[in-house]
């Protein structure tokens, strides 16, 4: 009979799950798509269930539920910190042990409830295994080296494991609470940007400033020998403070922080030059915070090669979906082949899970080809089609996929912004082609409208070019990073033909993160770049997550429909349905 393994990760942040049927990834889906919670943390019922219908299965059918980290050996953690902490932690203990003894510490009985199953079914994994497994099983390497770094799991903070048919065998650790990730969170808050959101808006921001205060990060969060860092406990405060992740004495190295919400006026017209000169300053911290954290992982991804002996790298954790990082690791690092786990937080942990339980316990062999993000729900065309009838949308429907790609190409060259809604959502917080938002990145004033009027979010942050396989020369991409193309996971230099005919996709500093969008695997989104190619000899287009500021992306024809009404894009392409924008009237204006 063939073996059922469900993942599941969950209670912290990006609660997911995934299915595994005799080692092959069948489902993945993160919780927050069908409560529209963004990083919803809750256990992932949702997801589990969508993952069980697809494969015709029920609960009872599932041979074992893996959950993505040991809750005991975290909550030792937790007692064990805030005890050595006190009288300091006394804010935080009680908050801690309330959450921890209300109903983290009973996770097993949870899962038991929640799932449906007996608890013989229910193993454990631990965190940074599950980022480790999730990252080298989906990779194409036999053998490789793997880097885990993220805030923390149950204790380490970074991890270095080898991988191998053997599975995978853990090298070295460094633990809480001197944490890579943590330092780069402390940053975030410190700009102003909330935790677990805000980092990508640092690293877009990082573009704009210089790293003016990198000797002071190198002061308190310091490099050691053998590839380990230490944090200077005085300045960094997520070990013993149940709010701040720092104390006063970084703002006497940094300057006074920003205060979340306040305007960033480094693009913003008619800002006074004081305003500008602050707004410079965030984004000086920015860039530095940015040029620390590549310089960390250098220094760590070094040890790791030494210690593996490998060529291969295979990265996960929050830290690995730092674009930037990733294409100075593949430049200057080691080693000759990287890979990074698209869902790379939380989420792939439980990806991971099931997968260190097929592979490495169960001895189940590793499925061949290219890991793919699209694991999760399709839309329905006929209910969208209804729905649109039902709300006064009107809609109209192309026949073969010729001539969808034709109709979505001629949206953009036409100069509009479209909803494109195609098979199966990714895992993950990358939109690949499957729920995207596309816009011909010609214009001047794209990347500016997108993210004022459609996106509704700052206006420094930058937009990715997916491009034809064959155009790759478009992106000077480090040999070491070809297997990381099809993702969208490194931001690396952009060729002067698309720096001059492209710019709503090439960020300040010159840089893109493509994604290479190959005919064998994405034949309909080539086919949208082919038609784009024939008409303006550039098969390039902007491609940003369908999702608006704050919201999980789209996970239904509603939350397409809902984000068309309340934005400015054009239309929505939900597999050959093309549905336009409503009359104000409709809209109630």
């Amino acid at each position: 009979m063939a073996r059922v393994i469900l993942g599941v990760s969950a209670l912290y942040h990006d609660a997911a799950a995934a299915l595994l049927i005799d080692g092959k990834v069948v489902a993945a889906a993160q919780e927050e798509r069908f409560t529209r919670l963004k990083h919803d943390p809750s256990l992932p019922v949702r997801a589990a269930g969508w993952c069980l219908h697809h494969a015709g299965l029920r609960a009872e059918d599932v041979d074992q539920l893996v959950f993505y980290e040991k809750p005991l050996r975290k909550f030792e953690r937790i007692l064990t910190t805030s005890v050595a902490a006190f009288p300091r932690s006394a804010l935080s203990f009680p908050r801690q042990m309330k959450s921890w003894l209300g109903d983290k510490l009973w996770t097993r009985n949870r899962l038991v409830e929640a799932f449906g199953l007996p608890s013989a079914k229910i193993g454990f994994s631990e965190h940074h295994l599950s980022h480790a497994a999730s990252a080298f099983y989906s990779s194409p390497f036999e053998r490789a080296a793997v880097l885990v770094a993220d805030g923390v799991g149950e204790w380490a903070t970074t991890s270095i494991w080898r991988g191998g048919p053997e599975g995978l065998t853990p090298l070295a650790e460094v633990r809480w609470p001197h944490s890579l990730g943590l330092v780069y969170s402390a940053l975030t808050a410190f700009l102003g940007f909330a935790v677990n959101e805000g980092e990508y808006k640092v690293m877009g921001m990082a573009a704009w400033g210089q790293p003016r205060y990198l000797e002071q990060l190198h002061q308190i969060a310091k490099l050691t020998p053998g590839g380990g860092f230490t944090l200077d406990l005085d300045v960094f405060s997520h070990h013993w403070h149940p709010t701040r992740a720092s104390t006063d004495k970084l703002a006497a190295l940094l300057g006074p922080p920003r205060a979340p919400g306040s305007p960033i006026a480094l693009l913003e017209p008619g800002a006074d030059a004081g305003a500008r000169a602050e707004g410079q300053r965030h984004a000086d911290i920015a860039a530095s915070t940015q040029r620390w954290l590549e310089d960390a992982l250098l220094h760590v991804v070094r040890h790791a090669h030494a210690l593996s002996g490998e060529d291969a790298l295979c990265l996960a954790g929050g830290v690995a979906l730092n674009a930037v990082a990733n294409h100075r690791l593949a430049a200057e690092g080691p080693f000759a082949h990287l890979f990074v786990q698209p869902a790379a937080g939380d989420a792939g942990g439980a990806l991971g899970a099931a997968q260190w339980a097929a592979h490495a316990v169960f001895g189940q062999p590793r499925p061949a080809g290219p890991f793919r993000c699209d694991l999760g729900p399709e839309i329905d065309v006929g209910h969208a089609r209804q729905l649109a009838d039902d709300l006064g949308f009107p809609h109209d429907e192309v026949s073969g996929e010729d001539q969808l790609a034709a109709g979505v190409a001629a949206d953009l060259l036409a100069g509009r912004a479209v909803g494109f809604v195609q098979g199966r959502a990714e895992l993950g917080p990358r939109a690949l082609g499957h729920r995207s938002i596309l816009a011909d990145p010609r214009g001047a004033g794209t990347a500016e409208r997108v993210n004022r009027q459609i996106k509704l979010r700052e206006p420094f942050r930058p937009f990715a070019p997916s491009a034809r396989a064959a155009d790759m020369g478009l992106f000077a991409l480090p040999p070491a990073a070809a297997d990381l193309a099809p993702y969208m996971v490194i931001a690396s230099p952009a060729a002067d033909q698309l720096r001059s005919e492209a710019p709503a996709v090439v960020h300040v500093d010159g840089t893109a993160r493509p994604q290479a969008v190959d005919p064998g695997r994405e034949p309909l989104y080539h086919g949208v770049l082919d038609a784009m190619h024939a008409a303006t000899g550039l098969g390039v287009a902007l491609n940003t997550s369908f999702n608006l500021k704050g919201e999980p992306l789209v996970g239904s024809a509603t939350d397409a429909l809902a984000t068309l009404a309340r934005s400015a894009l054009d239309a929505v392409w939900i597999g050959p349905l093309r549905i336009g924008r409503p009359s104000a009237r409709a809209l109630g204006e």
